[in-house]
């Protein structure tokens, strides 16, 4: 059955977080997506606190900029949210948007290198192991987390363009498939995750796809607002708006592509985030097979 999540944008203030993970664990949704965008929000402690305000919400991080963070520090970091919140958090890494990477001096020439090195050492460092390696990017000596989970948590990441797709399929354990793909598009970058698995020699990894979502009288002004913020030649099957039906299909058409998880991405300027989520988990997860 196709997982449905939505979004919590880092667009809001962080002190709006608890309200709508509130909502969200009250009404049943079943996974809360942060952002860790530059310059806005941690997605870490943003995390901590929506697990801790929470009893049984899955909270993803979609995702952790692989430049700004040592790999033994998301270790800990994950290691420590994996063990206070057992099978709750799901975190993602991935490039980061490069021209933020360029402004704080952390922009690498081979995203695609740094990517691959990082995830197996994060692997490596979540299951207890004791680490050495000297990659290009990635260098750990004699390192091992002292409170290693006692299940090592799932290792997600995002990522756009084809060689990118490929090392995530190669690495990750599931991917994240960014919003604005069509039904097509989304199935084409599966087919290159997959590729990436196959090569590896692994069984196709999960896909998490995020969807543009708008729902309300206003829906289609905001979402058009949308269309020209990420420069979109048309809205079409790029997103949706309506009612749950609308959105339900929707979600079926993105999950027959290949996503097993589907994450509703709604407005930035929603006028109702926490009336968002429960739309989401009281109306439209039933019409979700």
């Amino acid at each position: 059955m196709t997982v449905l999540g939505a979004v919590f944008l880092p667009y809001l203030p962080p002190e709006r977080l608890r309200s709508v993970v509130k909502a969200a664990d009250e009404s049943g949704l079943e996974e809360l997506w942060l952002w860790e965008d530059c310059f806005r929000e941690s997605g870490v402690a943003a995390a901590a606190a929506a697990l801790a305000w929470s009893e049984n919400l899955r909270v993803g991080v979609g995702l952790l900029p692989v430049p700004l963070r040592n790999v033994a520090v998301a270790a800990m970091e994950i290691a420590t949210l994996e063990r206070m919140f057992p099978g709750r958090a799901r975190i993602g890494v991935g490039h980061g948007v490069q021209d933020w990477m360029g402004q704080v001096g952390a922009r690498v020439e081979s995203p695609v290198t740094l990517l691959r090195e990082y995830v197996l050492a994060l692997r490596a460092l979540l299951a207890g192991e004791r680490v050495t390696t000297e990659g290009r990017y990635v260098k750990l000596r004699d390192v091992a987390l002292d409170w290693p989970p006692p299940q090592a948590p799932e290792i997600l990441a995002g990522a756009i363009g084809p060689r990118s797709l490929h090392a995530v399929g190669e690495v990750a354990d599931s991917a994240i498939i960014t919003a604005g793909y069509p039904p097509s598009a989304l199935a084409e970058a599966k087919e290159q995750v997959d590729a990436g698995s196959t090569a590896a020699g692994r069984e196709p990894v999960p896909v998490v796809a995020y969807l543009h979502a708008a729902t309300g009288p206003d829906a289609e002004t905001r979402m058009e607002k949308e269309r020209v913020q990420w420069r979109y030649d048309t809205i079409a099957d790029r997103s949706v708006v309506g009612d749950a039906k609308a959105v339900a299909e929707a979600v079926t058409a993105l999950a027959g592509a290949g996503a097993d998880i589907v994450v509703l991405q709604p407005t930035p300027d929603d006028p109702d985030p926490e009336a968002f989520v429960r739309f989401v988990a009281r109306d439209v997860r039933p019409l979700v097979s």
